[in-house]
């Protein structure tokens, strides 16, 4: 399970005192636990781990852009090689042809043909591989599908 891996790494990382990871790490742990606690479960599914991981992956972007409209690249760095730890745990990306492809596919079995479909279409597109890729993406891709 992904939750036991996180566990392993962060002894790792305390073992090699890799600061950076072991913070990173930590911070996750303590928000994995803070789920658990509030779904009243002892051991987290792989998809809510997935789920918080993008969370925090969504808020060191957010973080990376206002560091770097600020003018504080070395912030921007860090938080960046922060958000490169935190991919690690995720399954790795569709390409965009990949992605893509799927949209084609769910546009065409649901007979979508405008912009006003676009939430019907990203429901089946997000259920097939919102773990794989970035909504943001995603959710770009479609609409340039349904708009042309």
């Amino acid at each position: 399970m992904l939750e036991d891996t996180i566990l392993n790494d962060y002894k790792e990382a305390m073992k090699a005192k890799d600061n950076l990871k072991s913070s990173v790490i930590s911070f996750l742990r303590a928000e994995l636990i803070n789920l658990a606690t509030s779904k009243k479960k002892n051991k987290l599914d792989d998809s809510d781990v997935i789920s918080v991981i993008k969370k925090q992956i969504k808020q060191r972007r957010d973080s990376i852009e206002q560091f770097t409209q600020g003018g504080r690249l070395e912030m921007a760095q860090k938080e960046e090689k922060e958000m490169g730890i935190l991919k690690s745990y995720l399954p790795p990306e569709l390409s965009t042809d990949e992605i893509k492809k799927v949209i084609e596919e769910i546009v065409l079995s649901l007979g979508a043909a405008t912009i006003k479909d676009m939430g019907k279409v990203m429901k089946e597109v997000n259920a097939r591989i919102s773990s794989q890729a970035d909504g943001k993406l995603i959710s770009d891709l479609v609409r340039q599908r349904l708009s042309s």
